[in-house]
């Protein structure tokens, strides 16, 4: 009886489990199947980000792309007929602005769900070098964050690689797919190196020189592994010539750390280096001179103070710490607010981001920021959809003009205003996508309470 009784116990508490975290696994929100029939949104305020604001201007999306911008579009702008509601469905968009589907750089989205539960965080790979780990592997369309950060008008996301060192190799992911492959959007490779500092900097003159000991043995190994990569490469280009040319080159070494990095030497790959400060940074662009890789620096709080030597190696910056506070004591409250007009300021390409999971939906709140310190509000925007295109390589993304994807944002307000921002509506890839999310389910239950 006793036994039975125990038994009855764990059940019930497996089942209270199951029950808690299983809206944490998977959402229950259909994906949109692929574009059917044309979309003529009309009379909108069209944020174009690539040629100013155009007022009053239609917009027509065809099997995944904008095909026309302009003013009162017809039937000649389109392979189809576009007065033809049954092949084309035509959005009444007058007082309302639309705008380029936002992309989310440095987060950690559908790889973390509760940050709390262990078991729902697959962010980090064990070890210190790590380039043949992609987030590929780990990343979960279904994740039940996914709906709440594509109602901000999120529509794509850089899933990034947490962890020390050389963390692997980031993607970006369309916000609604049934699988990983759905969600892919083609880019050049992204590896991640997260360069060693030392967060808090001991009193103690024992201690002191003891984490400055670990620091530089960390830096060192960077820099071995780096060396060890630049040899393979080498090697690799050099058995490849003396192969028949019609014979598949081979690898020097089946050694799958350094082969993973071979995009990275032949300029194909970009290294995303997770930097800070001054020295930090300073390091870094040593590194690329040295290698000529082609850089982006996330982080960079301190960037717009070495802008010559970021031009030097045409380097790119992703700033993701506009609502963060200052990193020194002696520092003004609201720096964190200027830094990016102080990058515009200095020349230095840069996109906004936000190193996280579901906090990532507050991104369009951080550029309006950084618009309120310095920035126009057209570089803003800009900072976090065609610059952060660009910065991932990407030459169709990020802007409303013929040629690009079709993933527009309708809103009712300006969309990085928390206080007038309505999405009306989100396409991706000329998909209309369900706006409903957890968030809006429990706000309808507890309005009837």
């Amino acid at each position: 009886m006793q036994h039975s009784s125990k038994l009855v116990f764990f059940a019930a508490l497996l089942g209270a489990i199951c029950t808690t975290l299983s809206p944490a696994i998977a959402n229950d929100i259909v994906p949109t199947p692929k574009q059917s029939r044309s979309i003529l949104i009309k009379n909108a305020t069209v944020h174009t980000v690539s040629q100013g604001v155009l007022n009053n201007t239609d917009v027509l999306i065809e099997n995944g792309k904008i095909t026309a911008v302009g003013s009162q579009l017809t039937s000649q702008t389109s392979s189809k007929a576009v007065t033809d509601t049954s092949e084309t469905h035509i959005i009444d968009a007058s007082g309302k602005h639309l705008y380029p589907g936002l992309i989310a750089l440095d987060t950690s989205l559908g790889l973390v769900e509760i940050e709390m539960s262990r078991p729902t965080v697959d962010n980090a790979e064990v070890g210190y070098m790590n380039p043949q780990v992609s987030t590929a592997t780990a990343y979960n369309p279904d994740s039940e964050l996914i709906p709440t950060i594509r109602f901000n008008g999120i529509t794509h996301a850089q899933i990034v690689p947490n962890g020390d060192g050389l963390a692997g190799q980031s993607v970006l992911v369309n916000l609604d797919a049934w699988t990983i492959e759905d969600a892919l959007t083609p880019t050049a490779g992204q590896f991640h190196v997260y360069w060693p500092h030392i967060k808090y900097m001991p009193e103690d003159e024992k201690k002191k020189a003891k984490a400055l000991e670990k620091n530089q043995q960390a830096i060192n190994d960077l820099n071995i592994a780096f060396e060890d990569g630049y040899r393979y490469f080498l090697s690799d280009k050099a058995k490849s010539k003396d192969k028949n040319k019609h014979e598949t080159p081979q690898s020097a070494t089946n050694n799958l750390r350094c082969q993973a990095m071979l995009p990275l030497y032949q300029g194909k790959a970009t290294l995303f280096a997770h930097a800070d400060s001054v020295g930090q940074i300073e390091q870094v662009i040593a590194l690329t001179k040295k290698y000529q890789f082609k850089l982006v620096i996330v982080g960079g709080y301190d960037a717009w103070r070495l802008a010559s030597s970021l031009k030097d190696v045409n380097a790119g910056v992703i700033y993701p710490h506009t609502l963060s506070l200052p990193r020194r004591k002696d520092e003004p409250v609201d720096l964190p607010f200027k830094i990016p007009s102080l990058l515009a300021n200095a020349g230095i390409p840069f996109a906004l981001g936000f190193s996280s999971d579901w906090n990532s939906r507050n991104l369009p709140y951080a550029a309006g920021y950084s618009a309120a310190y310095g920035l126009t509000p057209e570089q803003a925007l800009k900072s976090i959809t065609l610059d952060a295109a660009k910065l991932l390589g990407i030459e169709d993304l990020g802007a409303i003009a013929v040629g690009y994807q079709g993933s527009v944002v309708l809103s009712e307000g300006d969309i990085l205003d928390p206080m007038t921002n309505k999405i009306d509506a989100i396409w991706i890839e000329g998909r209309q996508i369900d706006l409903n999310n957890r968030h809006q389910q429990l706000y309808q239950k507890y309005l009837k309470r």
